[in-house]
């Protein structure tokens, strides 16, 4: 197992950031890690790279302890914080090898580590010159230049423009085949397009823990009916095939299916036996989106 996470809490006074969080993390893995804001993504981060302790609970990286081997497990952990901390005044060379000189790894690391982040186009200027795109690219070159098993990687497309954002998209899918990759990010998209697996905290709480595959095959479906006339919920849970039914407001009900097929036809030849108008009639599918809004709203 690359990352076990058992009964971590952590309180800053009165405010509990963690809840008896567990999960457990295998390699090689992409994992996104989902929250709004405060909901204890970067507090999780933190104690697991060691940075800060936890006030209850154990995890282990790679087999070593949070608690008990410290420098293992920092030498195993590759981090880019969601703020990048950057030396401005130094060359991206320079400061790669400064960090380089810390890790004692090979100077040829350090060029191998440009050219996967492609930074050789920038790479002549000092670090304060660089856009926050590149910057970002600096901090994620820092990350892997001890070629970790695991990265912990807070926002990392932070910044990027859409091409930049592909490229080190492609970069995090490619180092996920081999090995471990934490990340946390406010972009569903991005979550679709590198995650195996999903993991949503709200208010220091684990709500879902899911896989990516699950979540694409997943039979549910929801159709968005108004009516011209106030129905029973009774009646509408008589319809074949129906999960729950919820009155929004008005004459509106988001009426949910567990079925692939699509169950607007249904509702229409419903509408019709019972007299009743249809005024709006929309599908839709189960996604990351909406399971983040319906877990955390």
């Amino acid at each position: 197992m690359s990352i076990e996470v058992e009964g971590i809490s952590k309180h800053y006074g009165n405010q509990k950031a963690l809840n008896n969080v567990s999960f457990k993390i295998e390699k090689p893995e992409i994992v996104g890690f989902l929250g709004p804001n405060g909901a204890g993504k970067s507090t999780m981060m933190k104690i697991l790279t060691t940075y800060i302790d936890p006030t209850s609970g154990s995890a282990k990286v790679n087999e070593n302890d949070i608690a008990l081997n410290k420098p293992q497990v920092q030498q195993s952990v590759g981090y880019l914080p969601e703020h990048n901390p950057l030396y401005l005044d130094m060359y991206v060379r320079e400061y790669l090898a400064f960090n380089a000189s810390i890790y004692k790894v090979p100077k040829q690391r350090i060029e191998d580590v440009i050219e996967l982040t492609g930074l050789n186009p920038e790479v002549h200027k000092k670090i304060g010159q660089l856009s926050k795109g590149y910057r970002q690219r600096v901090g994620l070159a820092n990350a892997l230049l001890h070629n970790p098993d695991v990265l912990i990687l807070d926002e990392p497309t932070t910044g990027l423009d859409p091409n930049q954002l592909v490229d080190i998209r492609n970069l995090i899918k490619d180092m996920g085949k081999s090995k471990t990759v934490f990340l946390s990010t406010h972009i569903m998209q991005e979550v679709e397009a590198m995650c195996d697996r999903v993991i949503i905290i709200n208010k220091g709480n684990i709500v879902a823990d899911k896989k990516l595959k699950e979540l694409r095959e997943d039979k549910e479906q929801t159709v968005i009916v108004e009516f011209d006339y106030r129905v029973e919920d009774a009646f509408l849970l008589k319809l074949p095939k129906v999960e729950r039914v919820i009155n929004t407001h008005g004459f509106v009900y988001e009426i949910t299916f567990k079925t692939s097929e699509d169950m607007r036809s249904y509702v229409f030849d419903f509408a019709h036996d019972n007299q009743l108008k249809i005024l709006q009639l929309n599908q839709k599918n189960a996604s990351l989106e909406s399971l983040f809004r319906e877990l955390t709203q």
